[in-house]
């Protein structure tokens, strides 16, 4: 899942993305209105969720969250701001934002405030991904394998490697590029290593085959990779 972080709050922003990264989200931060406008007018439908500062620089969280839904966007939003009284709420809300948090906030709060968007809108995700014998479940973040006996066995995973077999499970059977997955699974503006999708694949690969055996992730050579099912 990827959000776009709209704060321009350095310390704030630091550690919201940092407790988001630690729980498998793709976080691109916009550290004022007119970088976030730039990320949204490049690929807003690349979010499925953002979280925006109300006071910021250059372009105001509401007016940036104003131009999505004149898009005719439903991304779900949660607005940060310290701005407590009732009439604030009701302009945020009225402006097109899903839900509120008033700062100071904890980053339990948070998560379980963006868990609360997930569940109003389950297009986001549903509570399980299965494709084959392998399971994601978005309660815990856990992937399991189902054996031959029907047992579900855990299968550790990094945050990459827990949002590359997301993807990939969410693309079965379809040839994925290279350039797809560095632009949905890479924060935008920062170039990974040109090897890096291909290390990042060699070690899921080296994840699964234990469980499911060395034939799930496919390379089609010239064009990209290729999630195979195997029911």
């Amino acid at each position: 899942m990827r959000i776009l972080l709209v704060e321009d709050e350095n310390d704030l922003g630091t550690a919201i993305k940092r407790v988001l990264i630690q729980h498998n989200y793709i976080v691109d931060w916009a550290k004022d209105g007119e970088e976030a406008n730039d990320l949204i007018e490049m690929g807003l439908n690349l979010y499925t969720i953002g979280i925006f500062d109300w006071l910021l620089p250059k372009i105001s969280g509401i007016d940036l969250i104003k131009k999505i839904r004149q898009q005719n966007s439903s991304l779900p939003i949660l607005m940060l701001t310290a701005k407590d009284r009732e009439e604030d709420k009701v302009i945020g809300l009225d402006a097109g934002a899903d839900d509120y948090l008033v700062k100071p906030f904890g980053m339990a709060e948070l998560l379980a405030r963006l868990r609360a968007l997930q569940r109003r809108f389950p297009t986001i995700n549903p509570q399980k991904l299965t494709v084959g014998h392998i399971t994601l479940d978005y309660s815990n973040y856990t992937i399991f394998y189902r054996d031959q006996m029907g047992k579900h066995q855990p299968i550790p995973l990094t945050n990459k490697e827990f949002q590359l077999l997301e993807y990939f499970m969410k693309h079965p059977n379809q040839i994925v590029t290279r350039d797809q997955l560095l632009s949905q699974l890479w924060e935008w503006g920062n170039e990974p290593m040109s090897n890096v999708v291909a290390a990042q694949i060699r070690l899921l690969r080296r994840k699964l085959e234990p469980h499911c055996g060395d034939n799930y992730i496919e390379t089609v050579y010239g064009l990209g990779y290729r999630f195979i099912i195997n029911n």
